[in-house]
């Protein structure tokens, strides 16, 4: 992509809690390398706490500072994940990287993802520190966070409203203002309200492809996204595709990096009995994998949702709809749109979703329901920041 202007000496840090899965590190990824894309000068440097950072390949002047992992526990607590020490040690020495990071980087705009004070409250400091240099703080959030009232009760619990008005210069909410309010449930003073900006999703383009992984024959996409919380979902799907009279299409599965390595093991010797079956552990480029593929059967997290509708793929939907209901909420409102086919939770079983993926081919694609704006996201994040680095104080 050509450069369209320079912005010189720009610097922009990017936090990630990443506690585990892939969709913040993604999302925190593909901002940055949109940047960089369009604009000499500036660098960017992502703070995240992913185990698998440093299995993604960074653009030039894209760098990034792994924070040790935690781990998030079904009774919705945290433990560290690499290190034998406690919680509170761990919380303790990320706290301290993220500020002595942003001490030493010197940070024009500071974009936090998601969490408005971090991972238990670790970046408070940090954009305290920041906010009294003069430094713009961003929060850049979802299109849907969570259920209405369960985001109430979550952001009342972490005291997050009053550090968005305190703290924070902007909230960027990645999706149209047309397809769903996430922070309508919350009573949001006037000057926080203003400091709201839909931005539409964030639009993915095409990788390299390795020509050494192109495939000879049509393929559907199987994707649970990280996988830890997708064996169910891989398991329905497998079994439909195994019960489908009319699926003369390949299927290729990607398991996710933290799938259960016993779960792993027993889809690859299982998909064995199948020719038109494969199975990919991992994928650190899986955007050449739906650029090519006919079809797809997903959870529908953001960044998947994204990349459906920026390839403009058929898919299927099988929301996650515990311990958040984002997935179901988003997928819902997809298939009310046509963007999208889906299946509620209790519709779980192969005689409900054999029908859909024999039918997969001849769905309509997202594009003849599209919102107009609906992918204009990475173009409204670049001219929100060159807006205000341009707003910057100049040096004497």
């Amino acid at each position: 992509m050509t450069p369209l202007t320079r912005l010189d000496d720009a610097r922009i840090l990017i936090y990630s809690h990443d506690s585990f899965g892939l969709g913040h590190l993604r999302r925190c990824r593909a901002i940055a390398h949109e940047l960089v894309g369009r604009y000499k000068g500036i660098s960017v440097l992502i703070l995240s706490g992913s185990p698998v950072i440093g299995s993604f390949e960074f653009r030039a002047r894209v760098d990034f500072v792994r924070i040790p992992g935690v781990i998030k526990l079904k009774d919705g607590s945290y433990t560290s994940l690499g290190l034998h020490i406690d919680l509170d040690q761990t919380l303790e020495i990320r706290e301290a990287i993220i500020r002595k990071t942003a001490e030493a980087f010197k940070p024009d705009l500071f974009i936090v993802d998601k969490e408005p004070l971090g991972l238990e409250g670790e970046v408070k400091e940090t954009l305290r520190m920041l906010h009294s240099r003069g430094v713009y703080n961003i929060l850049g959030q979802r299109e849907i966070i969570d259920d209405p009232k369960a985001l109430a009760i979550e952001w009342g619990r972490k005291a997050a409203l009053p550090a968005i008005k305190d703290l924070y210069d902007e909230i960027w909410v990645y999706g149209p203002e047309q397809f769903y309010h996430p922070l309508a449930g919350l009573d949001l003073e006037p000057e926080v309200e203003d400091k709201v900006f839909y931005t539409g999703y964030l639009k993915r383009g095409g990788v390299q492809f390795d020509e050494a992984e192109k495939r000879e024959n049509p393929y559907f996409l199987v994707t649970p996204g990280g996988g830890k919380d997708g064996e169910e979902m891989v398991e329905l799907v497998f079994a439909s595709c195994v019960s489908c009279t009319q699926l003369e299409m390949e299927v290729v599965f990607v398991l996710g990096p933290f799938m259960e390595e016993s779960k792993r093991q027993e889809i690859h010797s299982r998909a064995e009995k199948y020719a038109n079956f494969s199975v990919i552990d991992y994928h650190p480029r899986i955007e050449s994998l739906i650029e090519h593929c006919s079809g797809m059967i997903t959870m529908g997290g953001y960044n998947t949702f994204c990349e459906i509708l920026s390839f403009d793929k058929p898919a299927i939907v099988l929301p996650r709809f515990e311990p958040r209901t984002e997935q179901l909420i988003r997928a819902r409102r997809a298939k009310e749109l046509g963007l999208v086919q889906m299946l509620e939770p209790e519709q779980f079983d192969v005689e409900s979703l054999q029908p859909l993926i024999e039918s997969l081919s001849a769905q309509p694609k997202p594009s003849a329901a599209l919102i107009p704006g609906m992918l204009d996201g990475m173009d409204s994040v670049c001219d929100r920041v060159v807006k205000l680095l341009n707003a910057r104080p100049i040096a004497a």
